[in-house]
């Protein structure tokens, strides 16, 4: 696992879904590098994909991306919840959790992620959670800003925002490209100006997927569909500006053949090798 740590800046990865499995398992050397697993969709989790997860733990480093804190929340973090998400952490020796900086429950889990306010009292709100949840994990929490398609009151940009819940809760960003882009186009602010505004020494990951061209001025952030050209682009500047950090192919459904999706990944390796050039 010491490797994955100091080599984490120029790796890449996958997400482990059960519908790519068979994939994951007889993938060839140097496809990827990392796995992604959501710990609530594995902790406890026995018979035969209890036993590939394990079997692929022991081939490739962890990452893990939360589903279900609900960090925006209203009702109290589930402590213990937490505690079980910290001990999958220590056994498979995780070096990255991140979770959403969103809310998904309101009396139960609503199974999307609801965009918080950008206000004063939701940047105190949520980044006083974020210290509960980081004094539970004992570790850092990573928090990925998240695609929203309805705006609740803003008292200011998303950028502002998001910086000043890093900088109150004093934690890190998962920086998620493509969610960068289907907000730029759906609320109307260029996805150069929001990397630009973003702290530098916050990122320690990221995110690319592709989306679903709804319209014009409508995108959808499905993880369904190969990454587009122009989130490319933007993946590219978000190595200038940040430098080149471990980065996921996120795929959620609707597989292509294997192959394409590791042409995708040669493509985030040629990237990041393009930025260390220059670097």
């Amino acid at each position: 696992m010491s490797n994955f740590k100091t080599s984490m800046h120029s790796c890449v990865g996958l997400g482990l879904r059960r519908g790519l499995l068979k994939d994951l398992q007889a993938a060839s050397a140097g496809d990827f590098d990392f796995l992604e697993v959501a710990p609530e969709n594995w902790i406890g989790v026995g018979g035969a994909h209890g036993a590939a997860l394990r079997e692929l733990a022991e081939r490739y480093p962890l990452s893990c991306h939360g589903l279900s804190l609900s960090l925006g929340g209203s009702a109290p973090l589930d402590v213990g919840f937490l505690q079980e998400v910290r001990a999958f952490l220590d056994h498979y020796h995780v070096p990255l959790y991140s979770e959403h900086l969103s809310y998904c429950s309101d009396d139960g889990h609503l199974y999307d992620l609801l965009p918080l306010p950008f206000t004063e009292e939701a940047v105190h709100h949520v980044a006083a959670r974020i210290r509960q949840a980081q004094d539970i994990l004992g570790r850092r929490l990573a928090v990925e800003n998240v695609s929203y398609y309805a705006a609740p009151r803003q008292d200011m940009d998303e950028v502002v925002f998001t910086n000043a819940v890093l900088r109150e809760a004093d934690c890190d960003l998962l920086l998620d490209v493509n969610n960068v882009y289907v907000n730029s186009i759906n609320h109307g602010f260029d996805p150069l100006t929001f990397l630009a505004g973003i702290e530098r020494g916050r990122v320690v990951g990221m995110h690319v997927a592709g989306h679903f061209d709804e319209s014009a001025t409508l995108k959808i952030d499905t993880h369904g569909a190969a990454v587009k050209p122009v989130v490319w682009a933007l993946l590219a500047e978000a190595y200038r500006r940040f430098g080149t950090q471990q980065t996921l192919l996120e795929r959620d459904f609707n597989f292509p053949a294997f192959t394409e999706l590791v042409a995708e990944l040669q493509t985030i390796r040629q990237l990041q090798s393009r930025e260390a050039s220059h670097g």
